[in-house]
């Protein structure tokens, strides 16, 4: 077995496999934050009562769920990239490919969580949680893109 292979075996890659494990810890904060905001902060649901003042508190409590589960269903998906991308760098499986279209599918979906507009709401999901996010998740994507279009061993 090639030294190449051997260190993306043992969960080598340099910058890109880095970036892409901190990417998955940081999507599973993105995971927690809609529950957390859930149990403690409860912005999803004064979110759902702007837009909606004339719904009672069972159509609230229903929509405010019906938003968290979605981004905890994304959230998770955006999980299963991260790992997926993971696996492909150790195993040597396309990874440019599968690096930039996971990315690209990522952001868009991201942006489209952060922005998207529908019935009463100006934003389904709020502000600051669309944002955070985004965010979070920008930053080691876009290490990981760079990284595995420009590193040294590529």
């Amino acid at each position: 077995m090639s030294a190449e292979k051997q260190e993306r075996r043992n969960g080598g890659g340099g910058n890109l496999a880095q970036a892409l494990r901190i990417g998955a810890g940081l999507q599973v904060v993105c995971i927690l934050l809609p529950v957390l905001d859930l149990w403690f902060l409860g912005s999803v649901e004064r979110h759902v009562l702007a837009a909606y003042p004339q719904w009672d508190a069972a159509e609230i409590a229903a929509e405010r769920t019906v938003i968290i589960l979605y981004l905890v269903i994304v959230g998770a998906t955006g999980l299963l990239g991260w790992l997926f991308a993971l696996a492909a760098v150790r195993r040597g499986w396309w990874e440019r490919g599968v690096v930039t279209t996971l990315f690209t599918v990522g952001m868009g979906v991201l942006i489209l969580s952060a922005g998207a507009e529908g019935g009463a709401y100006d934003r389904i999901v709020p502000l600051w949680l669309g944002l955070a996010l985004l965010c979070l998740l920008a930053l080691p994507g876009v290490t990981a893109l760079v990284a595995v279009w420009h590193g040294r061993d590529r």
